[in-house]
Order: structure tokens, then C-alpha cells, then sequence
């Protein structure tokens, strides 16, 4: 008997086990099916920050959670008390992994927040307000004349001119 015949009868064969268990390539081929079924086109450019329809009378928001790891929990207290709370990842499981154990929707150190559609409007409006006070006051100084200046600022070359107009920003080509 030769030396190898020996070696194959007193240990036991390693790829025995192997036999029981799935070909690891047909194993890949069907998981990278259901991960395709799951995500479509892997160069579509998903946005993950995509915010799915909030019930109705609810508007939902990303709020930031955390900054590079640090959660702050200061900020989270000033969203609660201005009405803002966690989605249940319940409500939307196509957001999270199937083996999800926590209980809100995170991406990025950001959190899926809600909060009744009345309080986003009337929020949306005192920005605008505040926004409108500003260039009021910005208005209102450019045409008061200041002690020893220009003089007359009705007079057509002293009066300053404001211009309110809306335009696309140039983006930079690289």
C-alpha cells in the first residue's frame, strides 16, 4: 500500500461535507437575482433620500440625526417639540433591510421624520414672512439718505434701483 492509499484511509474526506451544500455559484446567480428584482437597474442613480407618500393630513421630512458618526441629541429634542416624529419603519418596510430590528427609517445620519401637514405650512409661511422682513429692511435702507449724504434720493440718478428678478445659477462645466 502506497503512502497516499494510507493518507486517504485514516483522514476522512474534507469535500464530503461540501456535497450537502448549494454550488456557491448557483447560490450567487440566484442571490443576485433577488437583489436585481429589489433594486432594478443598479446604474439608474436611485436617489436614497427618495421620501415615499405620507398619509394623508402628514408631510414627511429627512432631519439630520447625526454629524459624522456624533448623534446630536439636542437637535432631536428641538424637532420633537416642534412636532416632528420618527416614521415607524413599519409603515414602509420596502425602506429597510428585511432583517431590520430598528424602529425608524435612517440613511446617512439622516432620519425619516413626520409631522401634520397644518404645521409645515404655517412653519413654511413665518420663513416667508421673515424672508420678505429682511428685504424690506435692506430696501428701506438703501433709499433712506443718511445724515450728510446724498441729498435728494428721489431724483432719478441718486435713486437706487432694486431689481427683483429670479434666474438659474450657472453651474461650473468641469
Amino acid at each position: 500500500m502506497t503512502a497516499m492509499e494510507k493518507a486517504k484511509l485514516t483522514r476522512p474526506d474534507m469535500r464530503g461535507a461540501m456535497t450537502n451544500e448549494e454550488d456557491p455559484r448557483a447560490r450567487a446567480a440566484r442571490r443576485a437575482a433577488e437583489v436585481r428584482g429589489h433594486i432594478g437597474n443598479m446604474d439608474d442613480g436611485t436617489d436614497i433620500f427618495a421620501i415615499p407618500p405620507a398619509p394623508a393630513g402628514w408631510s414627511y421630512e429627512w432631519k439630520r440625526k447625526s454629524v459624522l458618526g456624533q448623534e446630536d441629541p439636542a437637535h432631536q429634542v428641538a424637532l420633537r417639540r416642534m412636532g416632528w416624529d420618527p416614521v415607524p419603519s413599519a409603515r414602509h418596510p420596502e425602506m429597510m433591510p428585511s432583517d431590520n430590528i430598528s424602529n425608524t427609517i435612517e440613511r446617512k445620519g439622516m432620519i425619516l421624520m413626520e409631522r401634520p401637514t397644518e404645521l409645515v405650512e404655517e412653519a413654511r409661511m413665518i420663513e416667508l414672512q421673515r424672508a420678505r422682513q429682511q428685504v424690506n429692511h435692506k430696501e428701506a435702507q438703501l433709499a433712506g439718505v443718511p445724515e450728510g449724504g446724498l441729498g435728494n434720493r428721489d431724483h432719478p440718478q441718486v435713486k437706487p434701483r432694486i431689481g427683483k428678478s429670479y434666474e438659474a445659477m450657472p453651474i461650473p462645466k468641469e
